[in-house]
């Protein structure tokens, strides 16, 4: 578990603040309501709040997820797992020196920035891609949510990777 804990509550705000830029009309808030045919009138009724606050739910153990892509250290700590929690064990120990001579390697803005894209590419491109399919809907549409999420999704897994720190386990 992280000590800066906190920063995966930070990180959720991230969908929330490009939401509101590139969703804006000025961005591609026009081409977005044109695709989808809704008007001003027709987004103004629903319930914000319920809105707003489920995002930010969603945005938060997406998160989690992308902490653990960008973060290869996440991987050698489920290896030993459950093993690693048992104070003094030798997985413990072993997890610890591992972590003291590799916990930093990759752990820049650029590197999570790069996980990013390939999530983009490999995970929201298809699932975007397979529902806008399905619902009829044209690579337009595909193209403006995915240029969402390929600016949320490198701001996010950048942060992430350079931020969070991990103590080693007692």
């Amino acid at each position: 578990m992280p000590s800066n804990f906190y920063m995966y509550f930070v990180a959720a705000l991230i969908p929330m603040v490009v939401g509101a830029v590139y969703y804006h009309p000025k961005v591609a808030g026009n081409s977005w309501m044109k695709v989808n045919g809704f008007t001003e009138e027709s987004l103004k009724g629903g319930n914000m709040l319920v809105i707003f606050g489920v995002s930010y739910i969603f945005s938060i153990f997406l998160a989690f997820t992308v902490s653990g892509l960008v973060i290869h250290q996440s991987g050698i700590f489920s290896t030993f797992a459950p093993e690693v929690m048992e104070p003094g064990s030798a997985a413990m120990n072993e997890f610890n020196d591992i972590m003291s001579r590799y916990g930093d390697k990759f752990r820049t803005f650029g590197h999570g920035a790069v996980h990013g894209v390939f999530a983009t590419i490999f995970f929201a491109l298809p699932l975007i891609g397979i529902n806008s399919l399905f619902e009829r809907r044209g690579w337009k549409y595909i193209l403006i949510h995915t240029g969402y999420w390929l600016i949320t999704l490198i701001l996010m897994g950048g942060l992430l990777c350079q931020t969070l720190q991990f103590a080693p386990l007692s």
